[in-house]
């Protein structure tokens, strides 16, 4: 019976929406195009501005304090080196940046929404099925829409970042919310806590752990997103390891990965270890 029901015109529909919004509001993206790229070009420029060896010297001692970890300093310290040695740093340098930048967008929008998502049972039973949405959709889809948008480049990247990144703050910021301990929200209710001192005082302190989860894995999909966009003009070492693929160079896009390993690890031991300090 299906074959003669006619095909529904959703990918028509869906252009259709994009041209309408590319048309009446490309004035306010390519403003936000223009300001957004001028700030990750900053920040890298402001980066490149130093010698290597010294940001690399400053990042191995973050991870160690941090971490109170000699372990992870003295990884960090040498994965970088390695990455400068093979003439890969400033493309690291963009990587970082893009990274830096959408994981601070996404946490700054995934946190609130997850704190609402906690708060109020309507708005967690809406949200929950468009994060099952986001997350499970393709990442290379989300780099088709950010091209009418914002052009090629890092913009398009970053924002497309964003949307692939935050379903883990929010959801993560919620759950961390919702398991607080019922006695204890009881406990501030007698003694007369209103309900945003019981969020700040409370539930977000307890939650920290959980929310910090988030965080990781926002910085996690990230760098993995970032990657994916070097087919629209991202650059950094996702635009490394596309040269290679286009080449065919093995070794070339081995050594791209490998920098992006290293990156992930100090992230990822970075974050990890801060949710367990956050949490004693």
């Amino acid at each position: 019976m299906l074959l003669f029901i006619p095909k529904l015109p959703l990918d028509k529909g869906i252009e259709a929406i994009i041209d309408f919004l590319t048309t009446n509001i490309s004035f306010i993206t390519k403003a936000i195009s223009r300001v957004t790229e001028g700030g990750i070009e900053a920040f890298i420029s402001f980066l490149l501005y130093f010698p290597p060896w010294l940001i690399i010297i400053l990042i191995a001692l973050v991870a160690f304090l941090i971490t109170r970890s000699r372990g992870i300093g003295i990884f960090s310290l040498i994965g970088l080196l390695l990455i400068w040695n093979l003439g890969l740093w400033t493309a690291t340098v963009t990587t970082i940046s893009l990274v830096l930048f959408a994981t601070f967008i996404t946490i700054m929008l995934g946190i609130p929404l997850g704190i609402v998502a906690a708060l109020y049972e309507g708005f967690y039973k809406v949200i929950m099925p468009i994060l099952d949405f986001m997350q499970t959709m393709p990442a290379f889809v989300y780099l088709i829409p950010a091209i009418p948008f914002f052009g090629l480049g890092p913009v398009s990247a970053a924002f497309a970042t964003v949307i692939f990144a935050m379903p883990p703050s929010i959801r993560l910021t919620a759950l961390g919310i919702r398991q607080v301990p019922v006695e204890l929200i009881e406990a501030a209710d007698a003694f007369g806590s209103t309900r945003m001192q019981k969020l700040f005082k409370v539930q977000l302190p307890l939650a920290t752990q959980t929310m910090m989860a988030g965080v990781n894995q926002t910085i996690m999909l990230s760098l993995s997103m970032v990657v994916i966009a070097a087919m629209i003009g991202a650059g950094g070492l996702g635009g490394e390891v596309w040269k290679a693929i286009q080449r065919l160079k093995t070794g070339m896009g081995f050594e791209a990965g490998l920098g992006v390993v290293i990156i992930a690890i100090i992230f990822d031991r970075i974050t990890q270890k801060a949710a367990g300090r956050k949490n004693t």
